[in-house]
Order: C-alpha cells, then sequence, then structure tokens
C-alpha cells in the first residue's frame, strides 16, 4: 500500500487562491527588515507568498495584502525592486 505524500498549500497574498508551495514565490522580510523575494522557499524572516505573476503582485499592491502579512508599512522602492526580481524569475 503506498502512501501518497502531503502537498503543503499556501495562500497567495494578491489573488486569495490556495496553491502547492512549490508553484508560488516567496517574499521574505529578513532580521535586518529588507524585503527579498525567495525562490527556493528557505530563507530565514518572517515569509509571505505571491503568484508567479505580475497581475498578483499588482494585486497584492493594491489590497494591501503583502502590508497586512508583514503587519508594517512597505515602502514603494521595495514594490518596484520586487517588481524587477519577480521579472527575472519569469525570464528563467
Amino acid at each position: 500500500m503506498a502512501s501518497t505524500r502531503k502537498v503543503p498549500l499556501r495562500k497567495c497574498v494578491g489573488c486569495g487562491e490556495m496553491k502547492p508551495k512549490k508553484e508560488l514565490i516567496r517574499v521574505v522580510r529578513c532580521e535586518d527588515g529588507n524585503f527579498v523575494l525567495d525562490a527556493t522557499g528557505k530563507k530565514n524572516g518572517r515569509g509571505a507568498y505571491i503568484c508567479n505573476s505580475g497581475d498578483c503582485l499588482g494585486k497584492a499592491v493594491k489590497s494591501k495584502g503583502l502590508e497586512r502579512s508583514f503587519k508594517q508599512a512597505i515602502p514603494p522602492e521595495v514594490y518596484e525592486r520586487l517588481e524587477k526580481e519577480m521579472n527575472e524569475i519569469e525570464a528563467r
């Protein structure tokens, strides 16, 4: 009798859909307060998940989903950097 492995699900802060963890990108707030994209999902720090699309990032900015997840205001330059990093990941 083969057992099936449980697939970890996470909720996108942009669209609100539950998806497998491997399909999402993790946004991490490091201990020093910087925000980075974590494609591996293993960096230390508080994390929130977002779909790998510019649409979901736009929805997260509009609905302030990331700000709710991190319980703090996020400067606009952080969103710009995240968008640039996400475009680089999409290009791969």
